[in-house]
């Protein structure tokens, strides 16, 4: 009977999916325009709905991973094994963040995006910029000045750092901070039995969010830059079928097809949502019950996966520069490139998985070789589709790498990972 239970959840997930997509173009091309249309449904059934969804997910975010990384730091007992877990998920998530913009340059360079653009076709936004950072500053913006002031804001590298900090430091003191380790374990079955009551919302939350995206784009919107959406789409479709089911295979042993189907429903999720945060308890969940990927690993590498492991917003971001440089005119050196691979890998880290963030770190890119930033206006008016589309990468790539890591620390039961 559970189990009936769990797959009606993930079928529902799906099904309100494909519904608000439907629902939303026929609302865009069938409903005049009105009262009834834009405000009722549009902006105010669905706006409310969606994104009050959406908030008890964010609502859930912090203490989720506060809690989940205290644990699972003292779960691990040991510190240099936490360190050693460590190096080993943050040189894998960088790698394969490097990996993803390469990709991204060489497949955006085939198809030329930017060329034969005609601008005044483009519907343009207004921009936020981002201030760029310097490397030593960001570096301690990791440590937290104030670390109920990073809770409260939701900073989520500082949160990480402190964490980890208290989570070893119990592991270390053992039976004598015991009250204080089974009130973190406890506090974070709470948090994880909120999330279970939440996600039971989750079908009528996607579908009012994904009819929201299509009622106000139809078709006509994605047209003039369709080869724009082309080159992102198939760098983010190698990135996930090539690149992370060839590493998946070569270091597990594992079969991709296999993972894909039983990861298949938590990337659906993640599209739905466009945030990589959201989709944490769902991960860790399907990881530990359909792969056998013990939480003890999970727990600390997806958290920190969905903080500084951004593939498919990197992959986004070295498209559009392409883009950008080709529509303006601009011709890019080898050392320009070398400075995109650079900066949007940097940039990466510490990005808030939120819905649309990848547009405002995109500016630090853009300043990095000089583009002018205007050019994010236009492909604003498209970034939802591919917002999503790169979550759903970035969630696989923490899961592939959480696997690898598992696998290699014999904390994977591949009994669990073979059952059908």
């Amino acid at each position: 009977m559970d189990n009936k239970k769990k797959m009606g959840l993930t079928t529902a997930i799906f099904i309100g999916l494909l519904a608000g997509a439907l629902t939303g173009i026929l609302l865009h091309y069938f409903v005049p325009a009105g009262k009834l249309r834009d405000e009722v449904i549009i902006g105010g059934i669905f706006y409310v709905v969606g994104n009050g969804f959406l908030r008890l997910m964010q609502m859930l975010v912090v203490p989720l991973v506060f809690c989940s990384l205290v644990c699972g730091s003292m779960a691990m007992g040991d510190t240099k094994k936490l360190g050693k877990i460590g190096i080993k998920t943050l040189v894998l998530y960088l790698a394969t963040t490097a990996l993803a913009i390469s990709i991204a340059l060489l497949v955006a360079n085939l198809i030329d995006p930017g060329i034969g653009l005609n601008m005044s076709s483009i519907e343009t936004k207004e921009v936020s910029i981002a201030e760029k950072t310097s490397l030593p500053d960001t570096l301690l913006n990791i440590i937290p000045t104030n670390p109920l002031g990073a809770l409260a804001s939701g900073d989520m590298l500082p949160i990480i750092l402190f964490a980890l900090l208290v989570g070893v430091i119990l592991a270390k003191l053992g039976e004598s901070v015991e009250t204080v380790g089974n009130f973190f374990s406890q506090f974070n079955d709470v948090m994880m039995q909120m999330t279970v009551m939440v996600m039971k919302l989750a079908p009528y939350g996607v579908f009012c969010l994904i009819a929201k995206t299509f009622s106000g784009i139809g078709y006509d919107a994605f047209l003039p830059l369709l080869k724009y959406m082309l080159s992102v789409l198939a760098a983010l479709a190698i990135q996930c079928l090539v690149t992370y089911m060839a590493m998946l295979k070569g270091f597990t042993g594992l079969n991709p097809v296999r993972f894909l189907k039983k990861f298949l429903p938590v990337m659906g999720f993640a599209f739905s949502t466009a945030t990589s945060n959201a989709t944490i308890p769902m991960s860790i969940d399907t990881l530990h019950k359909k792969m056998g990927v013990s939480k003890r690993i999970s727990s600390f590498t997806i958290p920190l996966g969905a903080t500084i492991n951004m593939d498919g917003t990197a992959i986004m971001q070295g498209v559009a520069v392409v883009f950008a440089a080709q529509a303006f005119g601009m011709n890019l050196t080898p050392a320009d490139y070398m400075t995109v691979i650079l900066t949007a890998t940097l940039a990466s880290v510490g990005t808030a998985g939120v819905p649309g963030v990848g547009l405002i770190t995109l500016s630090m890119v853009f300043h990095s070789v000089g583009l002018p930033v205007e050019a994010i206006a236009l492909i604003m008016g498209i970034d939802r589709i591919l917002d999503m589309s790169r979550t759903a990468v970035n969630i696989t790539g923490d899961a592939v790498c959480t696997t690898i890591v598992a696998c290699q620390d014999n904390a994977v039961d591949k009994n669990v990972f073979h059952e059908a």
